[in-house]
């Protein structure tokens, strides 16, 4: 406790912003979707305050609020977040392709959760490109958004395509 005390003393709150969004993915990640979301919507709070309610800053803490939110079922919660996001990000011209990448493949699982798998695949085709684009095409980066189409794809019952995009996985590790 005294050392969190520290961290918010700190004028510029880099680090406390750092330490909610850490226990934000944690909870994520352990698939306890509903006490991510107390330490992300922190998170955001204190990002606002230090890079301004529109910076890109913002957007992965939007998308982790709505992988969360979608975790917990809650689907229009996770739409108001991802569309938050989008619209930063189309508000910000030199936005990277890498941040561009992960805004796709948050819109992509979500349009899976939703069962729009047709749309699914085209955010995590975007995904792609964009990943490759900024990572090049031998990077672990791609995997997650071609693991995702693969299992799009293997849910649509097109075998032939899952299969190629599970073995494009293997090529890169």
């Amino acid at each position: 406790m005294h050392q969190l005390l520290l961290m918010v003393e700190r004028p510029n709150g880099e680090s406390l912003i750092a330490v909610a969004l850490s226990t934000a993915q944690g909870f994520v990640w352990a698939g306890k979707p509903l006490e991510a979301i107390p330490a992300a919507l922190q998170a955001l709070r204190f990002s606002s305050r230090v890079f301004g309610s529109s910076s890109v800053q913002l957007v992965p803490i939007y998308l982790l609020l709505a992988e969360a939110s979608t975790g917990t079922g809650h689907l229009r919660q996770a739409a108001k977040y991802l569309s938050q996001a989008q619209w930063i990000v189309l508000q910000s011209p030199d936005c990277s392709a890498a941040l561009q990448s992960k805004l796709h493949r948050g819109l992509g699982l979500f349009s899976i959760a939703e069962g729009n798998l047709d749309q699914a695949l085209y955010h995590l085709a975007n995904d792609v490109y964009l990943a490759t684009a900024e990572f090049g095409l031998d990077s672990v980066e791609l995997s997650g958004g071609y693991f995702h189409m693969a299992n799009t794809f293997f849910h649509q019952n097109n075998m032939d395509t899952a299969n190629s995009l599970y073995t494009e996985i293997f090529r890169i590790d």
